[in-house]
């Protein structure tokens, strides 16, 4: 019998970049399918878990395990995201967010590729965003404004990704609590051709001028508690996910990607759930829109809370590989030989 000798592939960030450029439509498409696939009982996405420091209590790592069953279209794909949040990197000039992203054949269980994942976790991220902005404002007017609550990589990336698949604004604001990062946004937008942004120096004035709001944020517990900063019903894509107090979602109609996972961790539903007991707040989840089991108020402020789910940087993942060609390196000794004598 011959054994077959496994190959293992590193994909960097360069690669990983090259293989996503320009294909933010057929990223959103994967992410679409993910969540059917999601939504239909065809993955595996046990709960995220955080490893926390009692020496350095605003980082964390998390491992996101998950597994989506093969298709007619897609090879069925296990693995395994590990991604570090230390926001104090900020201050020193480094991104907040650093990962990997390891793919393992669920043939025989052999991992067969390793990428860099922060950028796989971001472009996941905006394409769900992206996605969920297209089907929440459907039964109303579409957007013309936009407000990036947060001003780093997951706003840039969101910015871009809606964008690319067809909103177009006539305003887009900008706050952040270092107003230097505001203003570092605009002039990036800019220069990648995505319009003028304009800095916002007051968190209020950002959230009640524009119809649609991003909350790409570092917070660790709610900050904005008043509801009237939501009277003109926007809908708000609360990707931080522990921006919002109890209080805002209560008045608002409630979109999640996963319920069970995003009452957890002390986010801002998981808070939402224990004020109230119940899980009544929540009207559904994105895979209930995008198949028209439930439809968000034209009338009401929508808030989409994503807790992000592994289902999702492997299927983006898995892309990249098939879409990197030839700038993969390839380990072919990275395991023991197969046949050896042990």
């Amino acid at each position: 019998m011959t054994v077959r000798q496994h190959t293992f592939a590193v994909i960097g960030g360069p690669a990983v970049e090259a293989a996503l450029a320009s294909r933010e439509a057929q990223v959103v498409d994967v992410v679409e399918q993910t969540y059917l696939a999601h939504g239909q009982g065809r993955t595996v996405n046990p709960p995220s878990h955080f490893l926390r420091f009692p020496d350095r209590p605003d980082s964390r790592i998390i491992a996101l395990p998950a597994s989506i069953g093969g298709d007619g279209n897609h090879a069925g794909v296990d693995g395994l995201k590990w991604i570090a949040s230390f926001p104090g990197n900020l201050t020193n000039g480094l991104p907040r967010a650093s990962a990997v992203l390891i793919l393992n054949d669920p043939n025989d269980g052999h991992p067969f590729a390793c990428l860099e994942a922060s950028i796989i976790s971001a472009t996941r991220t905006a394409a769900s965003a992206a996605l969920a902005a297209d089907h929440l404002t459907r039964t109303r007017v579409r957007p013309r404004s936009v407000g990036f609550y947060g001003a780093g990589l997951i706003a840039r990336h969101i910015h871009r990704y809606l964008v690319a698949t067809g909103f177009a604004f006539d305003t887009v604001g900008v706050f952040d609590a270092v107003p230097e990062r505001a203003e570092d946004f605009a002039r990036s937008a800019e220069r990648n051709g995505l319009g003028p942004v304009r800095p916002v120096v007051d968190g209020q004035e950002l959230v009640g001028g524009h119809d649609l709001v991003v909350f790409a944020t570092t917070a660790a517990r709610p900050h904005i508690h008043d509801p009237s900063w939501f009277s003109h019903h926007p809908v708000v894509l609360h990707v931080s996910l522990r921006d919002l107090a109890v209080e805002v979602l209560l008045g608002a109609t409630n979109i999640v990607d996963d319920v069970d996972h995003c009452l957890r961790a002390g986010t801002s539903p998981h808070l939402t759930e224990q004020a109230t007991g119940n899980r009544d707040f929540v009207h559904g989840t994105l895979y209930d829109v995008l198949t028209g089991r439930r439809t968000v108020p034209a009338d009401q402020t929508v808030v989409f809370s994503p807790f992000g789910l592994g289902v999702l940087d492997l299927a983006v993942g898995r892309y990249v590989c098939a879409a990197s060609g030839g700038s993969a390196l390839v380990v072919g000794d990275f395991f023991p030989d197969p046949g050896r004598d042990d």
